[in-house]
């Protein structure tokens, strides 16, 4: 437990905390954000005919060598 030895303390101490939420909630904000737009469809297309892309190239290449 932390001891204050005037008001003005407290005072500083609380808009100090106050700050770091507000700070704290912008950051999830944006981490939200970005989950929102990993999750997007488009975005699970481009890893979907990424690998299908490298699939289909390693089979090619495949009966190429046989």
């Amino acid at each position: 437990m932390k001891n204050y030895k005037t008001f003005d303390d407290i005072d500083f101490n609380l808009k100090r905390l106050s700050l770091e939420r507000q700070i704290a909630l912008e950051e999830l904000k944006g981490v939200k954000g970005e989950i929102k737009n990993d999750l997007a469809p488009y975005h699970w297309m481009q890893t979907v005919v990424k690998y299908a892309t490298k699939f289909s190239s390693f089979m090619i290449l495949k009966k190429i060598i046989k």
